[in-house]
């Protein structure tokens, strides 16, 4: 079995204690090698006495468990072994939750929400002190799931499918309002995902259905109806037309048209008299040249 470092690291020091008498040679190597490790520790507390905060991040820096202050971007020195540090993000940070509620009329949803949240630079102390670096897990989760619920039962589940965005604006607001008190701020939540049972949203779709049919039926109703009432009033149209014709025939109009009927035959007469005219009485036909 082959030694380990320990036990070659030891053997060295016997053979040396062996080979040099009055352990001075002892003495000798046990100061060559302090040197490299005291340099080495040193080394390492003079790069771990600096930290470097990048942009969007803000630094809280403890000493021996008191807050001593917060860091913004840069490069900013600790004692080490005393001090410590914890960075806090000042962007904009998602968090996804997921949660089930019920509807007001009791049926059950499985609901993705997506929030939008950060802190502020003045408020990070605060946060750091009374909600600690989990705020998320700690403070926005449960606050955005009771609100989601809360609202969510004050609507039946037909209301949230045809009219979500009325729920997510009213979760906007209560959301924001309360998270607010903790000095979190809400800038967007989504509801990205927003599912009933199948049974639930089969019925609903055959409602629907349902429904539209009902829809087209009163249309093609009124159309037949509209279609029914402008052929009466074409009907009722023509027969005011004939009647008012009827009312305007006089026996002067009449011997007017007469009038006009002859004079339109004389117009186009070729000048040839007919051979029979009338009661069957014949013309005399007079040939020309004679």
């Amino acid at each position: 079995m082959e030694n380990s470092f320990f036990e070659d690291l030891k053997e060295l020091f016997d053979s040396l204690k062996k080979e040099t008498p009055g352990g001075k040679m002892e003495k000798d190597f046990t100061g060559k090698l302090l040197v490299p490790v005291i340099v080495v520790a040193l080394v390492l507390m003079s790069l771990s006495s600096f930290f470097i905060i990048s942009p969007g991040e803000v630094a809280i820096k403890t000493r021996l468990g008191g807050i001593v202050d917060s860091y913004s971007e840069g490069m900013h020195f600790k004692l080490p072994l005393i001090e410590g540090i914890t960075k806090f993000s000042i962007q904009i940070q998602r968090a996804d939750i997921k949660t089930q509620a019920f509807s007001k009329d009791l049926q059950t949803m499985n609901a993705h929400l997506v929030v939008n949240h950060r802190i502020q630079k003045q408020t990070v102390v605060s946060i750091y002190r009374n909600l600690g670096p989990g705020y998320v897990a700690n403070i926005v989760d449960p606050a955005v799931q009771e609100v989601f619920k809360a609202i969510a039962a004050r609507y039946s589940a037909e209301k949230i499918i045809s009219d979500r965005n009325q729920l997510v604006e009213e979760l906007n607001v209560a959301v924001k309002d309360r998270l607010s008190k903790n000095e979190i701020i809400v800038t967007d939540i989504s509801v990205t995902d927003l599912d009933f049972t199948d049974q639930f949203l089969k019925a609903v779709e055959d409602k629907q259905v349902a429904e539209q049919q009902a829809k087209m039926s009163e249309k093609l109703v009124e159309k037949a109806k509209r279609d029914a009432e402008s052929q009466i009033a074409k009907s009722r149209g023509e027969a005011e037309a004939l009647r008012m014709q009827r009312e305007q025939v006089t026996p002067s109009l009449i011997e007017l048209r007469k009038v006009d009927a002859q004079l339109k035959a004389i117009e186009k007469w070729n000048g040839v008299l007919p051979g029979y005219v009338g009661g069957g009485l014949p013309f005399i036909s007079i040939e020309k040249g004679r």
